[in-house]
């Protein structure tokens, strides 16, 4: 017997579980997957002992979140770890500029507007400072870079924080992103989990299954017509693998706008088993598990500019993370792992390989000759691994104001994925929003 299932074992489905158990309610989780996580999940890709993290793999907004600060995580095994400088941003000229928490802040009140941005959907408490907050994030990142900073290492390390929304530059909404992110480094940092990302989705489970919830896995969901009557049924889903379990039971016209959804680019993954830590020509490079690759404003830019255009850059923006460095439970001793990506367009099979190395090679010499083995991952893998990053979009959606809602038509039917607001990230506040709702909490 069950009073709710969730459809889907991410952050947001395990969030949206918790809520609902928390609120006395018998939850009841279902996972395609062996294990729970979606896509914060790890695994041995490469060689034995060596642990990558199958997607995400450094997580701001999770340590950040309002909704996981308040879960007994810690209890449960997960233990953040911090790097010296939350990212490293290198240039050809050997040297690298850094991102921490000793840095001049990006968003000066922060603290005072985080919980508006982060937090649940309500009227922010501080109003003007949300609204100017709000007035330079929908702008474009190009301008915002322009006008704000003088400096063109400063203004290619925030076009790289930008970048991360996977649009071109000069699209409205990438200069919030970038301050986002931004501000997350100076105030809660870009930590990862002990033991990998793994460590977030196994604490997040454990805490569900002590307040009684119950997590299946290996049961991949056909049709919701298969699952027993409830009082609510919550998807941790985007559009896409929605329309195909639930396709039938949606009324016509919600089932077009589902259909029109815009999905962002792909992604094209590798992880590395490497004998020696990346040999960075800058030395601050090693001070942060977070390195952008890209080079200039202007070479960014037009990385994300060619995507959008439906072309696979010469010089892709490559976004890395060496967690050993900082965590020596994800290779064995004196061994590293590494892991990058660079945006594709969607769906495309274009092998990026040569490129991701070549840009790291670019910035570390003699990389390549430390490789023990590869992993890699285009956009169809991606999407194999979890089907919310159709096309190999692992946001799961375009980053765009307008939203899928929580509630469907369908009484007692909801979306609980990072298709619905505040989007995408691992914070879990998708899921906390759309269990409020299926409970009847305000909002």
């Amino acid at each position: 017997m069950t009073d709710a299932i969730v459809v889907g074992s991410g952050p947001n489905g395990l969030a949206a579980a918790i809520v609902l158990a928390e609120a006395g309610w018998r939850a009841t989780v279902f996972e395609a997957e062996p294990v729970a996580g979606g896509g914060v999940r790890s695994a041995e890709l490469t060689l034995p002992g060596f642990i990558h993290d199958v997607c995400s793999a450094v997580f701001p907004l999770a340590a950040a979140s309002p909704f996981f600060r308040t879960l007994p995580l810690a209890k449960h095994g997960l233990e953040w770890i911090e790097s010296p400088a939350a990212l490293a941003h290198p240039f050809d000229d050997g040297t690298a500029e850094t991102l921490g928490r000793e840095s001049a802040p990006l968003v000066p009140a922060w603290q005072r507007i985080e919980r508006s941005v982060l937090g649940p959907l309500a009227w922010p408490r501080h109003s003007l400072a949300f609204a100017r907050f709000g007035l330079s994030a929908l702008r474009p990142a190009s301008g915002l870079v322009r006008a704000r900073f003088r400096d063109e290492r400063a203004r290619a390390l925030f076009a790289g924080l930008a970048a991360h929304s996977g649009l071109p530059l000069e699209e409205p909404l990438t200069a919030g992103v970038g301050l986002v992110l931004g501000a997350l480094a100076q105030s809660t940092g870009w930590p990862l989990p002990r033991g990998g990302a793994q460590s977030l989705a196994g604490a997040l489970a454990s805490h569900l299954q002590s307040l009684g919830g119950e997590i299946v896995t290996g049961t991949r969901v056909g049709s919701l017509g298969e699952l027993p009557r409830t009082r609510a049924t919550l998807c941790d889903l985007s559009p896409k693998p929605l329309l195909e379990i639930a396709g039938r039971l949606l009324p016509p016209g919600y089932r077009r706008k589902l259909e029109r959804y815009r999905y962002g680019p792909g992604a094209f993954k590798v992880d590395w088993a490497l004998d020696a830590p990346i040999p960075w020509t800058a030395a601050a490079c090693a001070r942060g598990a977070t390195v952008h690759l890209g080079g200039t404003l202007a070479e960014i830019a037009a990385a994300e500019r060619e995507v959008r255009d439906g072309a696979c850059p010469e010089r892709p923006f490559v976004i890395l993370a060496q967690p050993s460095l900082f965590d020596a439970t994800r290779a064995p001793a004196g061994k590293h792992t590494a892991w990058a990506y660079c945006h594709v367009p969607n769906g495309s099979r274009f092998d990026m390989l040569e490129r991701i190395e070549n840009q790291v090679e670019r910035f570390a010499p003699g990389f390549r000759g430390r490789i023990l083995a590869r992993s890699v991952m285009g956009p169809a893998a991606m999407e194999r691994h979890n089907p919310n990053f159709a096309g190999g979009d692992i946001a799961a959606g375009a980053i765009r104001l307008r939203r899928p809602a929580y509630a469907t038509p369908v009484r007692g039917l909801y979306i609980c994925s990072a298709a619905t607001p505040p989007g995408p990230g691992v914070h879990g506040m998708c899921g906390y929003h759309a269990a409020r709702r299926a409970l009847g909490a305000p909002r």
